[in-house]
This record gives C-alpha cells, sequence and structure tokens, in this order.
C-alpha cells in the first residue's frame, strides 16, 4: 500500500484524483489541497510515499513546492501545460500527467511509483524523527553531518538539510563505517562525497570541513586507501 496526497488548485482536478485513487486498491489517498502552506504543514508530521502535484501554482511552482518538502517522497506531476516537462524531470519526478488525462494513463504513472518505490526498498535508509515526524532518508544521500550539542544537522545532495535531535555517538553507530568517517568532533562526512582535501579542510559540495587533529591520522588511512 501507498500513501499519497493531492495537492491542486483546482477542486475538481482534485476529485479526478480521489476517484481515480478509489479505483487502484494499492494506494490510499490520505488528503487532496487547495493550498501549499496546509499541504507543507500535513507533510511536517506525516510521511507519505507519493504526491500528486499540480505545477502550476498560484503562489509557487509545483516544482519549487517539490523541492521545499521536509522529506522524501516520490512525486507524480499534474498540468495543462507541456512546458514544464523538462524542469519536472531534473527533480526526478516519477511522471508528468498532462491534463485532461485518462484512468489508464493515471494508472500507469501510479504503476511507476510501485516499480521506483520498489527499487528504494533495496537502498538502505535511515528512519529520522524531525520535529514530530519520521523521515525516511537515503543513506546515499548524506554528504556530511555537523554536531550541535544533542542535535545533528544532516546535509543532503537533493534537499534541505534536516535537525534531529541525536548524538553524533547515535548516528555513527547507524551508518555503514565503510562509507562515513568521524573528521573532527562536531563533524562526519560520507567518504564518496569529498571532492578535495587541502591545508586540513574537507571540501564537499561548497562547504569547508574543519579535519580536527584527534582524527587527522585515521581520516588519511582510510581515505587515501
Amino acid at each position: 500500500m501507498m500513501t499519497a496526497i493531492a495537492l491542486d488548485d483546482e477542486p475538481p482536478a482534485l476529485a479526478v484524483i480521489d476517484t481515480f485513487c478509489q479505483k487502484i486498491d494499492y494506494i490510499r489517498l490520505e488528503k487532496t489541497f487547495t493550498g501549499t502552506t496546509e499541504a507543507m504543514s500535513f507533510l511536517r508530521q506525516y510521511p507519505i510515499d507519493l504526491l500528486f502535484l499540480d505545477i502550476n501554482m498560484p503562489s509557487v511552482s509545483g516544482i519549487d513546492f517539490y523541492k521545499s518538502i521536509p522529506q522524501p517522497s516520490l512525486v507524480i506531476f499534474t498540468t495543462s501545460y507541456r512546458d514544464y516537462a523538462v524542469e519536472s524531470y531534473e527533480v526526478n519526478a516519477v511522471d508528468y500527467l498532462l491534463k485532461p488525462f485518462t484512468f489508464n494513463r493515471f494508472q500507469q504513472a501510479v504503476e511507476k511509483a510501485v516499480c521506483r518505490r520498489q527499487e528504494a526498498a533495496q537502498v538502505p535508509q535511515l528512519v529520522l524523527r524531525v520535529d514530530y515526524g519520521l523521515v525516511k532518508v537515503f543513506i546515499s544521500d548524506i554528504q556530511y553531518i555537523e554536531g550541535w550539542d544533542n542535535y545533528l544537522k544532516i546535509y543532503l545532495k537533493s534537499q534541505k538539510p534536516l535537525l534531529v535531535r541525536m548524538t553524533m555517538k547515535a548516528i555513527m553507530e547507524k551508518l555503514p563505517q565503510k562509507d562515513f568517517i568521524r573528521v573532527h568532533r562536531s563533524y562526519i562526512v560520507a567518504l564518496s562525497a569529498i571532492e578535495i582535501v587541502r591545508n586540513k579542510q574537507i571540501l564537499i559540495a561548497g562547504s569547508d570541513i574543519p579535519l580536527g587533529n584527534s582524527y587527522e591520522s585515521a581520516f588519511f588511512e582510510v581515505f587515501k586507501s
């Protein structure tokens, strides 16, 4: 069963998605929204698997909304315009439905989402508590982690950083040791994300991560190998 929400500023379009979802027994449409604020509030509390998302919204485009959501979810864009097709695939959308779409075309898109989800299930993930909800994070998306007392700021490839109440020791126990290394009392880095190491600074995605004296020897032993 896949859980989903739909966001569209036109209620008739939401009614179509609701009707189509009721015909597919492996998808559950949790809620529909006509505004981005309410949809974002819902997503901050409840993890879902799939978004049906209109692109041409009044306040913010569906693509920009998708980039800002606090959890990784699959997305199927719905729109009356062809102009956004290329941009939608740049954010790795499952599909792009042109209105008005038939039930068969809708079902085809949902089946693609199911396949994508099954593929993702084979990729190691962490489930982290963020604010008052749970967020799934692909371990391969983590670039580096910054420690702030009893909080961690987790920097990811494809979305905004996540702030998690957790210690450095606790997160290290969950990460594969061959892929991550602690380089400072306040930093853990993904070895695959490192771009340059120079003057005791590690460059990752345009950010300089300090290499602590007490971690330097162990880091270079692993990094050089």
